[in-house]
């Protein structure tokens, strides 16, 4: 028996935090690809620390819905899974490459095999990509700008790499006539957008998990589509002359599935079958770089 175990942060006082990691696993739990799929959280339950023990199957895939390689993927994840003879350096990653380690469960005895988090793949490219189709309601972007927005942080340098790492991919498709990498928390900032792009029309798609805080508060307001976010804002709204089409969250998308999925194949599992439907049933396109 083969199970899939998704490891997200959830929260305590954001209720919509776990809303993505439901989902998803709803979606590959109908897809049939695996004996059991479980969800864990950091923050909700079930915990990461009591999650093995209500897998029954032997052989577990780990996948982590997180944006980025760093304290959670490297340290927090594996103490909590209680992951034998685990070092980030079995990742062999430069911060955006990790793919995946077979290790023994100290308390299970189960085989687990540790992917690399969801925000890193290259499926997520193409999440992106999915994301700033269904907000413009227009598969050609050929004349508009994207943003691909993180929260960039000095205390985790891999953060910003994720987000350079996929507006380097999406730009190099040829998809939107100018992609730029923009953050909260580090220059160039998401709160002077504008400046940034010649286009009329900027799409801006977050890459975090969940719609939260940030995504539904600080990044609105920064950007000027509206003074106080309790009151909404258009979509899209002009800003400085420019058209702004703001997406929310990119892990709410329903292709994320597909990612989750393409995370354990390589790590071995057999879910081609199941990938293939992911995508038809999320409308997904394919490789944005022709991969």
């Amino acid at each position: 028996m083969q199970a899939l175990v998704i490891a997200a942060h959830g929260s305590h006082l954001n209720a919509e935090s776990s809303t993505p990691t439901f989902t998803h696993a709803d979606t590959i739990r109908a897809s049939g690809a695996f004996d059991e799929v479980r969800e864990a959280f950091w923050k909700e339950e079930p915990s990461f620390r009591e999650a093995l023990r209500i897998v029954d199957s032997d052989e577990v895939y780990l996948v982590p819905l997180f944006v980025s390689e760093g304290y959670f993927t490297e340290q927090v994840i594996p103490r909590e899974f209680r992951l034998d003879d685990w070092d980030p350096e079995q990742w062999d990653s430069d911060g955006t490459a990790a793919t995946h380690a077979t290790l023994t469960a100290a308390d299970t005895g189960q085989t687990v095999h540790y992917c690399g988090p969801v925000g890193t793949h290259d499926a997520m490219s193409d999440v992106i990509v999915q994301r700033a189709e269904n907000v413009t309601d227009d598969r050609d972007l050929s004349e508009f700008g994207l943003a691909v927005t993180g929260h960039g942080t000095e205390r985790n340098e891999n953060s910003a790499k994720a987000v350079e790492y996929h507006a380097d991919r999406i730009r190099d498709s040829g998809r939107f006539a100018e992609v730029k990498a923009l953050f909260m928390d580090e220059d160039p900032e998401i709160d002077d957008v504008t400046d940034y792009f010649e286009t009329e029309d900027i799409v801006v798609v977050p890459l975090f998990v969940a719609d939260g805080y940030h995504t539904q508060e600080d990044i609105p307001e920064d950007m000027g589509l509206t003074d106080d976010y309790r009151t909404g804002w258009d979509t899209p709204t002009e800003v400085d002359g420019h058209r702004i089409w703001y997406s929310g969250a990119v892990g709410t998308e329903p292709l994320t599935a597909d990612v989750i999925l393409e995370r354990a194949a390589g790590a071995g599992a057999d879910v081609e079958a199941a990938i293939e439907q992911v995508r038809e049933e999320s409308g997904g396109s394919g490789g944005v770089a022709g991969d």
